[in-house]
């Protein structure tokens, strides 16, 4: 709990004071208050700022997000195999794919442990959680004191010094750190010595380095080096040997002169003098980091004028081998330019830019200087005034294995000495070398007492520094300075009080110290720095003596003596404090009590009594306070604990009071003391003095806040007092807290009870957190010391309850302290949110030290305030209260306030951030959501928690909040998406963690609320679904906010957390580092130094993104757009992460709930199992990555397995369909793994329908509806490259994935695949008696879907041409209406589609049959449903028109009752509408026949309606058709209503219509002439550059062996219908006017032609040579039909001889006119039609002219030659056809006669004339023609 740190000491070993005198501290209570403030170490609670360990972060793979035509998973698997293993790609840039060992590596222990899906969402969402920032966000958050480093340290070590004459004596010399332009010097003096080489031992030395301190760079900052050697003989050999111009080397002589001397003669004299410049002047006030590149100190050092010196950097090798220090920041100066002193000079004349400058030395000083980090490792011991210690970090903060005992002790005696301790690292290199050594001479920074900071350290110590002697006469000079107690005893030792000058020497204090000796000078000028220790207490009579001396510098008979020439006196009290200089006369002899006024007449002065002696001294001290008043206060302190003065301590309440006058230097420096003392006034004091001390107090502490640099909300002097140096008297002393709350709590009241307190009570408020604070630390400190001894090792302090009166106090003074919140809040004062994060912490604190029921009380108090939704302000008070406390370390472990209940705090939490959803203020709903998170996030990667059980706990601690959101859905619909999206996560992480008993309560207590819990799980679906980027991710600043303001970070995501916005800007404002640059990364400072100032942007990629963030709306693409690729695809990286893990959580809870359902423990809608279908359609509907795939078809199978009754039935249709359709959308996915999972599924949709339908027809159907509907989501062709289109790889997935669907043989592999077991089809579920899976079944319903996808994708393929080639076209939507059959929906939609194509090429009967079709489809549903007016009769009559009208479809209608599609649809209605256009477009055909059956199919539906104004109409237009009809056949020129020609396809090109022969049906009007011009056209365009087109011109039998490779052949021919009962072999010539004898359905499916042929090989021949085939060609189906043309499926051929030929033309003859003559005709009325076709019949028989006919059938074959050849029957046949034909003509002419009148006499002459003339000829044939006629 707390820990005690030792006291980072800064003052060197060398400075700190001692108590060497042996005084009695005890006398003086301030005194040993000061020692104690100084010396104890400093008590720090760890706990205070909270402590976090959290687990690794969670490592990622790619999530693969395939779509239809992508395989990211091939691709990758590829590009890894290619990777080979040498080239180890940085962990860095790779996203990781080893993704985070979840639980399923303790699968093998723990068994019970769930096993997940997939990893947390959480993590995904949250991926960059940093616990430290997101509690720095936090209003008024605590920030640990970083202590504030001043600055750098350097070392300086000689290495070397060498002079061109050689070195034969000792130089000694000394170096500190001296301001040039203020000249002044920064650090004491620093000894060293340069020993002769043959005075060394063998081995070196190991000589210290001092180390000196700076606050920043700067140009005047220089080292100051004086050498010294011993003082000159006379007559010896002068210093002027090392400066002369030419080289000369010492002779032996003049060394050994030198030698012996500098034995004899132990003062020194000064000898050179030289300045090195530490920084140069460009510099400036560089940064404290790493120095810049070029320069470990400064650019150069040549920047001062007196010098030449190099730099080399080195690397140097240290006495034990080991590189000596770790930075190179080392660097080796040569000073060259050494002064050489000609006379006595003062520090002024260094300067002083008019003198000429002294003779140079010709010798070379190597120094070598480091500068140090001052390193984290440091800044744990960097006091405040900025020195880092030498002695180090105590071996708890570090392993170890320190290198305590490797040098000798410091000789300190005092117990926090540096001996046992471990040196400090300077952080890189923790142990081992270290760059401070135990030797290190550490220089006293003399800033330390002139800063504005608390003194930490005790040092007490007194600098002289004599300057000037003036006397008359030359002497060798030199002063002896002591430390005298009193003047009474002249004899009397010194103390031993000066700090001794040899710093190898481990030398104890000396009783005296010496300057230099001023040789042969008349004003003697010294440089020297004089260190004294001064006792703790000084009385008047302490005082500095100096003792002047002459020294002969020429050796007689034996050393030279000094002699005294005389004495000054200087006593403490009066002028240690001064700082300017000192002038004292010099007495000539001393006698006792020399000091006082009494004795002064008797000393005889020299030089008349002049102030000649001039000096100046430095107190440094942290003991002796300089300040008066704060002297008086430390009296009266004093005089108080002693009980010296009068009881009432009045004036020690002025010397309190006067404290608010003391400046603030002097406060601050003695802080740590006074606030020490008052409080100790405050814990003990009486009523008036408490209240005087606290009231100082707040004046005190409220000061040092406002006049401090710093403007931090805890000013850090405060912080660093209450954290580490108050300890509360060590326990000397009864505690504070009781005392401190007592007097605030009164001043409280007092306020509250409206009594006039003045300002110090704002003051308090302002500085509540220090008094808290303080309070917090008190309790802590008294509750360590109870249990400190009694408790074993290792065990927890157990909380401390506090006594109730204490209690009960600090419960009023809160009290008060929450009013004031309350109250000054509503005006709006920061103050009040500051004094409201103060009393947070003051809970958080407690928490951790007193029992936590009694702080529960406090928060319940706190929360009774500030009840409910209120205003903005408070209630923004009243979640940061709740996030500071919520931020507690053991949050998750605190009690309930009842021990029956479970953690207090989270209740409270869940309660208030839900009613904060409610609130109207936006901001406050978005921190409501962010808290809820991050604690989450905190648990979810706090080391701690790791453990299931641990896990589960804190699940179910947040599981009440699901229940409140359920109970008030509209809460969390009200959010705006981000925050729904915070709310979502946790919601799922609650639930990821819950055991599943858990849960279930969330499902039991209503069929509705367990929907809106699946509702909030489609919710998560929905708003975490993975949009791939180019789904138009326009978001930036939602339109949410206004205009004016920006949003306040860059929105690079949406679907991440807002956290991650802020991570990715800081990033993205770092850039990414370039690894493998030095630690200081400078090459990188360095190039961005040229391109940036602070203020503008650090890259391009930032600017851009700055520039797109001020864009309001700037899109988050342009963001993500503008981000170091690294980062980008990170971000990826984690979104998909996210929307994959959401995915799969929510899968999970599907899977839970659906197997909770089986067993019915939960309420839900059993009827339609809801919530599943509805999640599932979420699923499927939506982009996913493979790995959920994988995962969902095993749920898919179980789910169904389960439920597949209730989701297979009726009112699930919709889902139904739904599945079937993202299921065969995945089986067109070019990824394997996902289509082989989709075949499943279709096989498991498969398995469901024979187990709970016994059959597959309502699935067929299901297939063939989303198949059509697919059909418009997936691209069905591609193009090729010339432009025509081809299957795509998708319809080709399609087709395998449906073959594949049937394949019996590879099933079980399949299944093992996808993860299910081999017997999934075949598995029986529970309630089904014997399996009904039928291969056989599977493959009819395959294939239907095949027949559709294939009739799909011709009429895609068609696309190009459809305009041209009608046929075609009508054609495919033929084929569609037929592959959709199955669905009535469909199956009308293409037939009315197909009648749309037929009306515009005006193929009236085509598009009527189409109607017909569409009519027959409702009316057999609505027969086989007993709902219409028809019955099977009628659909037979209908059957007659339109063949196609088939019986099958009855069973399908209903099982087509798909939600959208169906029977609902098929009406009596619709069907009477289709057979009207079914009527107008056969009477646009003029087949006026099938109108009239198609109106009786009307008639009685209006009869049963009684509709008589429609039957009316029907009988009017049936009127109408019959008189039509009539018409037609009373038209001298026979009616025909189409021609028809026969088409035969030859040539590769024509693709499917190769080698097939098509009867086309035209338009009457259409002639071969046109047909051939029509064709031509649409196929020319289909040949390409190395076919070309050829008609065939004759009809003759085509042999495909004789055709041309290179061709294509189109045959046209003309054909006749055949009619039903037409007698195909008769050899008469077909007139089709023969077949209109009566009103017949025109419905042809025969057709002939007749081609003549010569046996001889002449193409054409007389009659008598004159063959005929006739060909009889079958078409599929009849016509008209729903197509323009059918294909021939059967074709036979007659031949007939020349005289058969030639009978049958006769025979055509005859019975065209006995025809004409038979026919019965309605009326007399009726002639002139029947005389106008008499005529024209008779003008062809017996015309005179007309030899062609008759006649010349009997040329050729009676005459002569051919009548031989004629077989006798033949002969006879003939004879007798010619004598019929005669015979009828005979009659006809009578009839003829009888029906003309005037105008047709000679007409009728010129027949009679013509039959004589043919019987005439006649005769010669056949004689017996004149007796028959």
């Amino acid at each position: 709990m707390l820990h005690l740190r030792h006291r980072r000491d800064s003052t060197p070993a060398t400075t700190r004071w001692r108590n060497k005198f042996d005084e009695n501290l005890e006398q003086w209570p301030h005194l040993n208050e000061l020692v104690h403030c100084y010396t104890t170490d400093w008590v720090k609670d760890e706990n205070k700022y909270g402590h976090y360990d959290s687990i690794g972060a969670p490592s990622f793979q790619n999530q693969i997000y395939e779509g239809p035509d992508t395989d990211i998973e091939t691709e990758m698997r590829l590009a890894s195999a290619r990777r080979t293993k040498g080239e180890d790609i940085s962990e860095d840039d790779v996203p990781s794919t080893s993704g985070r060992q979840f639980m399923e590596a303790a699968d093998g222990e723990h068994s019970d442990i769930p096993k997940h899906f997939s990893q947390s969402p959480l993590p995904a969402y949250e991926p960059a959680f940093d616990w430290e920032n997101e509690r720095s966000l936090i209003f008024g958050q605590r920030i640990p004191e970083t202590p504030i480093s001043h600055g750098m340290k350097i070392s300086v070590k000689i290495q070397s010094l060498q002079f061109q004459a050689g070195l034969a004596e000792p130089f000694y010399g000394t170096i500190c750190l001296y301001n040039r332009e203020r000249r002044e010097k920064l650090s004491e003096d620093f000894y060293f010595h340069v020993l002769l080489t043959e005075m060394r031992d063998a081995k070196v030395t190991y000589e210290p380095r001092a180390v000196f301190y700076l606050d920043a760079p700067s140009a005047s900052v220089c080292l100051l080096i004086q050498l010294e050697k011993h003082t000159t003989e006379e007559g010896g050999v002068t210093p002027s040997v090392y400066s002369r111009k030419d080289p000369v080397h010492l002779t032996e002589r003049e060394k050994q002169k030198l030698q012996v001397w500098s034995q004899i003669m132990p003062y020194k004299e000064s000898f050179a003098w030289t300045i090195v410049s530490l920084f140069d002047s460009s510099v400036g006030t560089a940064s404290v980091g790493p120095a810049s590149p070029s320069s470990p100190l400064a650019p150069s050092v040549s920047g001062s004028s007196s010098h030449e010196g190099v730099f080399e950097t080195t690397s140097k090798i240290s006495l034990d081998g080991k590189l000596s220090y770790s930075n190179g920041n080392s660097v080796v100066v040569e000073v060259s330019n050494l002064n050489k002193v000609k006379e006595s000079y003062t520090e002024e004349s260094l300067q002083d830019p008019k003198r000429k400058l002294h003779k140079p030395v010709k010798g070379v000083l190597k120094l070598e200087i480091e500068k140090h980090k001052i390193s984290p490792a440091d800044l744990e011991n960097v006091s405040e005034n900025g020195s880092t210690t030498n002695d180090s970090v105590d071996p708890g903060d570090r392993i170890a294995d320190s290198l305590a005992g490797k040098y000798p002790s410091n000789g300190c005696d005092d117990p926090q000495g540096s001996n046992g301790k471990e040196v400090s690292g300077n952080g890189s290199n923790q142990h081992g070398n270290s760059d401070s050594y135990a030797d290190d001479f550490h220089a006293f920074d003399f800033r330390t007492t002139t800063r504005n900071e608390p003194f930490l350290q005790l040092f007490h110590c007194l600098y002289v520094y004599p300057l000037t002697v003036s006397l008359g006469r030359k002497r060798n000079l030199f002063i002896r300075v002591e430390l005298r107690e009193d003047d009474a005893d002249i004899r009397r030792q010194p103390l031993e009080a000066v700090y001794p000058r040899d710093p190898s020497l481990d030398a104890s204090f000396q009783k005296w110290g010496h300057t230099q000796v001023a040789a042969g000078a008349r004003v003697a000028c010294y440089h020297d720095e004089i260190k004294l220790s001064l006792p703790a207490m000084w009385t008047p009579t302490h005082h500095l003596l100096f003792t002047l001396f002459h020294v002969d510098l020429q050796t007689k008979l034996e050393a030279p003596k000094p002699v005294v020439i005389g004495y000054a006196a200087l006593p403490l009290s009066s002028h240690a404090q001064l700082r300017s200089e000192i002038n004292l006369p010099i007495m000539r002899e001393l006698v006792p009590h020399y000091l006082q006024d009494a004795g002064r007449e008797r000393l005889d002065y020299l030089e008349d009594g002049k102030n000649v002696f001039r000096l100046r001294l430095r107190l440094c001290s942290s003991l002796y306070p300089i300040n008066e008043r704060i002297r008086d206060f430390f009296l009266e302190y004093d005089r108080h604990t002693l009980r010296t003065s009068p009881p009432w301590g009045s004036e020690l309440l002025e010397a309190i009071n006067s404290l608010k006058n003391v400046d603030s230097t002097a406060l601050l420096q003695f802080l740590h003391p006074i606030l020490n003392m008052l409080l100790h006034l405050i814990g003990n004091g009486g009523e008036t003095l408490q209240v005087a001390a606290f009231r100082a107090m707040v004046n005190i502490v409220t000061r040092v806040q406002q006049e401090s640099v710093d403007d931090a909300e805890r000013n850090h002097f405060l912080v660093n007092y209450v954290d580490c140096a108050f300890d509360d008297f060590g326990g000397r002393q009864p505690p504070v807290y009781p005392g401190l709350s007592t007097v605030w709590g009164s001043l409280a009241r007092s306020k509250a009870k409206g009594y006039r307190v003045g300002p110090v009570y704002d003051d308090v408020l302002a500085m509540a957190w220090f008094f808290l604070e303080l309070i917090v630390k008190s309790m802590a400190l008294e509750k360590t010391r109870l249990f400190y001894h009694s408790l074993p090792i290792g065990e927890d302090i157990p909380p401390m309850q506090l006594k109730d009166g204490v209690f009960r106090c600090i419960m009023q003074l809160y009290d008060c302290l929450l009013t004031e919140v309350h109250e000054r809040c509503k005006k709006g004062l920061s103050l009040a949110k500051r004094l409201n994060s103060s009393l947070a912490f003051f809970c958080y604190d407690l928490l951790s030290i007193i029992e936590p029921r009694q702080v529960f009380e406090l928060v319940s108090l706190y929360l009774d305030k500030f009840s409910g939704v209120c205003q903005s302000v408070l209630h923004e008070c009243k979640l940061t209260f709740l996030q500071i406390i919520c931020d507690h370390d053991l949050f998750v472990e605190m009690p309930g306030r009842d021990p029956s209940d479970r953690n207090y705090l989270s209740s409270v939490l869940i309660q208030e951030l839900f009613v904060t959803w409610d609130h109207e203020d936006l901001s406050l709903r978005a921190k409501a959501a962010r808290i809820l998170v991050v604690l989450l996030c905190k648990h979810e990667f706090d080391v701690r928690y790791q453990k299931p059980e641990d896990k589960l706990y804190i699940a179910q601690l947040y599981f009440p909040l699901i229940g409140q959101i359920l109970d008030e859905m509209p809460v969390f619909y009200n959010l705006n998406s981000v925050e729904k999206r915070e709310v979502s996560i946790v919601i799922l992480q609650i639930v990821r963690t819950l055991d599943d008993a858990s849960l279930v309560k969330a499902w039991q207590q209503s069929i509705a609320r367990t929907r809106l819990f699946f509702k909030l799980m489609e919710e998560c679906l929905l708003l975490f679904e993975h949009k791939k980027p180019s789904d138009g991710m326009l978001l930036g600043s939602s339109s949410r906010n206004p205009v004016g303001e920006a949003p306040a970070s860059p929105k690079y995501s949406d679907r991440l957390s807002p956290a991650i916005n802020n991570y990715l800007s800081e990033a993205s404002r770092q850039e990414v580092r370039p690894q493998g640059t030095p630690d200081s990364g400078y090459l990188w400072q360095r190039v961005n130094s040229q391109l940036s100032s602070p203020s503008q942007p650090y890259s391009l990629r930032e600017a851009l993104a700055q520039a797109q963030s001020s864009r309001i709306g700037a899109s988050a693409q342009a963001l993500r757009e503008s981000l170091h690729p690294l980062l980008r695809q990170k971000l990826e990286l984690w979104e998909e992460n996210l929307s994959a893990a959401v995915s799969l959580q929510v899968l999970e809870v599907a899977e839970k709930f659906s197997t909770m359902a089986a067993s019915h423990s939960i309420t839900t809608d059993y009827g339609k199992l809801d919530c599943i279908t509805a999640v599932f359609t979420g699923f499927l509907s939506r982009n996913q990555p493979l790995a959920f795939w994988k995962a969902f078809f095993p749920v898919f199978n179980n789910v169904f397995d389960l439920h597949g009754a209730t989701l297979m039935a009726r009112e699930n249709d919709r889902f139904l369909k739904q599945v079937t359709f993202h299921v065969l959308r995945l089986a067109v996915f070019r990824n394997e793994n996902i289509r082989k999972r989709a075949v499943v599924g279709l096989q498991i949709l498969v398995r469901c329908s024979f187990h709970y339908f016994m059959q597959t027809a309502r699935l067929r159907v299901m297939l063939i509806i989303t198949l059509s509907e697919l059909m418009s989501d997936v691209q069905v062709t591609q193009m090729r490259s010339d432009g025509s289109l081809e299957e795509s790889g998708e319809a080709r997935r399609l087709r395998k994935s449906l073959e594949e669907m049937k394949d019996e043989t590879e099933s079980a592999c399949l299944l093992k695949e996808c993860g299910l077991q081999e017997s999934a089809l075949v598995a029986i579920p529970e309630k089904v008696t014997e399996n009904r899976w039928s291969w056989s079944e599977v493959k009819y319903l395959s294939d239907s879907s095949l027949l559709a996808l294939d009739a799909s994708l011709e009429h895609a393929l068609l696309g190009p041409v459809m305009t041209m080639d009608r046929y075609a076209t009508a054609e495919s939507f033929y084929k569609l209406a037929m592959a959709f059959a199955p669905v009535p929906d469909l199956h009308i939609m293409w037939l009315l589609h197909l009648c749309d194509a037929h009306q515009e090429m005006q193929s009236w009967a085509e598009a009527a049959q189409c109607a017909v079709a569409v009519a027959g489809v409702v009316m057999q549903a609505l027969v086989a449903r007993n709902d219409g007016v028809w019955s099977k009769d009628h659909v037979a009559s209908l059957r007659k028109i339109c063949p196609m009208v088939s019986s099958e479809i009855t069973s399908e209608a209903s099982a087509a009752e798909v939600e959208g599609y169906g029977a609902s649809k098929l009406t009596v209605d619709s069907a009477v509408k289709y057979l009207q256009l079914a009527n107008k477009l056969f009477s646009q055909a003029e087949l006026f026949h099938f109108c009239a059956s198609i109106l009786e199919l009307v008639i009685p539906v209006y009869k049963s309606r009684r509709a008589y104004g429609q039957l009316a109409k029907c009988h009017t237009l049936l009127t109408t058709i019959y008189e039509s009809i009539l018409e037609q056949e009373s038209s001298p020129i026979p009616f025909t209503d189409a021609t028809y020609y026969r088409v035969g396809f030859y040539g590769d090109r024509f693709g499917k219509l190769d080698k097939k022969e098509y009867i086309y049906r035209e338009p009457r009007d259409v002639r071969l002439g046109d047909i051939m011009e029509k064709l031509s056209h649409i196929y020319e365009s289909r040949m390409d550059g190395n076919h070309t087109l050829h008609i065939i011109p004759d009809s003759r039998q085509v042999k495909a062996e004789e055709l041309q490779p290179g061709v294509c052949y189109l045959q046209i021919t003309a054909v006749d219908a055949v009619m039903e009962d037409e007698d195909l072999g008769s050899r008469r010539e077909r007139i089709f006017s023969l077949s209109t004898g009566s009103v017949r359905a025109r419905v042809f499916d025969r057709f002939l032609f007749d081609t003549p042929f010569t046996k001889n090989g002449k193409t054409q021949g007389g009659l008598e040579d004159q063959w005929k085939r006739r060909t009889v060609l079958q078409t599929e189906g009849s016509f008209p039909a729903l197509v323009n043309r059918l294909v021939v499926i059967k074709s036979e051929s007659l031949e007939f001889s020349p005289v058969e030929n030639a009978i049958g033309m006769i025979e055509t003859r005859t019975a065209a006119l006995r025809n004409e003559l038979e026919e019965p005709r309605s009326s007399e009325g009726d002639q002139l039609p029947r005389l106008q076709s008499l005529q024209r019949i008779l003008q062809g028989s017996v015309a005179v002219q007309v030899n062609s006919g008759v006649l010349s059938v009997c040329t050729a074959f009676l005459s002569g030659e051919p009548a031989t050849r004629l077989r006798s029957q033949e002969l006879q046949q003939l004879i007798a056809a010619l004598l019929e034909f005669m015979a009828v003509c005979k009659r006809a002419i009578r009839v003829h006669f009888r029906l003309i009148g005037e105008e047709d006499q000679d007409f009728h002459t010129q027949l009679v004339n013509g039959f004589q003339s043919l019987t005439a000829e006649l005769s010669h044939y056949i004689p017996a023609i004149l007796s028959e006629l």
